[in-house]
Parts: C-alpha cells; structure tokens; sequence
C-alpha cells in the first residue's frame, strides 16, 4: 500500500492548545466531523503543552498566539527545536504581520485567523499535511 493511501486511511492526530476552554471544546468538535482527524489531546498553555508532547507524539498542534505561561510563538519555537516531524499550525485572532513573521521564524506551517475558521480550517489542514504551508486571507 503506497504512502498516500495509508495517510488517508490513518487517523491525522492533532494537539489542541487555547486558554479557552469553551473555544476548544467547540473547535474539537469541528475537527472530529472529519474522520481522518482525531484531537490525540488538550493544553490551557504552552507550558502544558510541552508537558503532553512528551507523552504524545501527533502530527500537528494547532495552537493560539495569545497563551498565559509560555507564548503560542515560544512553544512553535520549542516545538521546532524538540519535535521537528511535528507541524504547526497557529490559530490566532491577530491580524498582525508582525506576529507572521515571528511564526514563520519560529518554524510554523500556518497561520490561520480564528475568525476564518469556518471557511479555511480544513484547506489548512490539508495544505499543511501535503507539505505545504498556509497563511489565512487578510
């Protein structure tokens, strides 16, 4: 079986880190709609997801700029250094290119605008698991 059909047979685990409790709790769902995804798990901060990494290995985390103890664009940075194999994507509400050119530096895959969700979450999934790299409309 070639490589391209076992992806998509294969389950795409996903790390979720926002300190917003309800925000992914509804984005969870959002992902679980499509069933060649499956959130592997959850961290309030960068911190804690550090701490998961270290027990679970996904093929992204998706994770927001804004973050108490450690800083979305830290853990990007981190996660580069100490998983290189795991892609990330930032979810953020800033529309900022400066906070762009820090995620690119830091390693990112993507940067995607919380309020494009709807329409491009899984175009970016996509993109970024092809070996691409995304940035949201602005």
């Amino acid at each position: 079986m070639d490589k391209e059909r076992i992806s998509i047979i294969s389950p795409y685990n996903v790390v979720l880190a926002d300190d917003h409790f309800l925000f992914r709790q509804d984005f969870k769902r959002i992902l679980n709609k499509k069933e060649e995804l499956k959130v592997v798990g959850e961290a309030n901060d960068g911190l804690e997801l550090m701490e998961l990494l270290k027990k679970c290995c996904p093929h992204m985390v998706i994770l927001d700029i804004s973050m108490p103890n450690m800083h979305g664009i830290e853990a990007a940075n981190e996660i580069a250094k100490k998983y290189p194999k795991v892609c990330v994507l930032i979810l953020t509400m800033h529309n900022n290119s400066e906070y762009l050119q820090q995620v690119i530096s830091a390693g990112a895959k993507g940067y995607l605008l919380k309020e494009n969700i709807d329409t491009e979450i899984f175009s970016a999934i996509d993109t970024i698991r092809k070996g691409g790299i995304y940035f949201s409309k602005f």
